[in-house]
């Protein structure tokens, strides 16, 4: 069995964003219901649905174990049942979180080597006792066994891979530092059961022909779903970037997430990563309709999906 619980659908900033007036977050912040609010991407895995792994911690990562009772403590005065934390990348919105899970509770943090140099150069992370809370690091396309934190078989195995992605924003330097690299950096995370797979890639900067025959056939595929178009931030006033400049492909267009996604044989595919400014968040909007005819779904907070 492989059990996924959407623990946030929104890029960075969430939706709606703190500081943005637009009219979807407008929309979200009456209570509109075809604007529903999400928070910043994270989704948590299980083999049994008992024992989970967090996917990426994001900085919402603390209201999200509220309002998932599977995560919730269910013996003594201090327990939970995540078992982990797996990082896709060192990006402000996928690390933060770890400090939520600072009060001495044993699980396992899992990265790949560039990612957990990013957290050793920074010791605010040092605030994860490394007695309590071990750091392995993940080689990129080798299978591991998850295992629980006593020692137990966690009835999934994940390898994890590189997509073309960008270094963090704030660990950008050099000539090029916007440059597509496919090191590490980012990564994807192939999950299974022996039986069943999925595929998580919430950021990714382009497709290329070894990804696509990673996805082909796949059960799940949850894929960045940041922007419909490359260029939708400048055409709206509320940024500077386009997606390639952030790391990210866009949903639609002749090189975008659809048409790449649309002859794979994929199950189930499913939008994470949501930027605010995306007009696929809303319900009632022609993009939305877009992606469900072209047999996509888009993730919300909450969303769970069993296979």
């Amino acid at each position: 069995m492989i059990d996924i619980i959407v623990l946030g659908a929104a890029a960075g900033g969430g939706f709606p964003q703190w500081n943005s007036n637009a009219a979807g977050c407008r929309r979200a912040r009456a209570g509109d219901p075809g604007a529903l609010p999400r928070t910043q991407a994270s989704i948590a895995i299980s083999g049994d649905g008992v024992h989970w792994f967090v996917v990426n911690a994001s900085p919402d990562l603390r209201a999200q174990i509220g309002q998932t009772p599977a995560l919730h403590p269910r013996e003594g005065l201090r327990s939970t049942p995540i078992a982990g934390v797996i990082l896709t990348g060192g990006e402000v919105d996928t690390v933060t979180g770890l400090l939520t899970l600072r009060e001495r509770q044993p699980l396992t943090l899992l990265a790949t080597r560039p990612v957990l140099d990013l957290l050793d150069a920074n010791p605010i992370f040092e605030a994860l006792d490394r007695a309590i809370v071990p750091r392995l690091a993940l080689a990129l396309d080798r299978p591991h066994a998850l295992a629980l934190p006593d020692g137990r078989p966690a009835g999934l195995t994940i390898t994890p891979f590189a997509v073309p992605g960008k270094v963090p924003l704030y660990a950008e330097s050099g000539p090029d530092p916007a440059a597509i690299v496919e090191n590490g950096e980012t990564v994807g995370l192939a999950i299974t059961d022996g039986t069943r797979h999925a595929v998580f890639i919430p950021g990714c900067a382009r497709m290329t022909e070894p990804l696509r025959a990673r996805l082909r056939g796949a059960d799940i595929v949850f894929f960045d779903g940041t922007l419909w178009t490359d260029d939708e931030m400048l055409r709206a006033g509320i940024g500077q970037k386009t997606g390639q400049r952030m790391g990210h492909m866009s949903v639609s267009g002749p090189e975008g997430t659809i048409d790449a996604l649309s002859d794979l044989g994929i199950g189930h595919r499913i939008l994470i990563h949501i930027n605010n400014s995306n007009p696929v968040l809303l319900a009632d909007s022609p993009e939305r309709a877009a992606a469900r005819d072209a047999g996509w779904d888009v993730a919300f907070d909450g969303m769970r999906i069993t296979t």
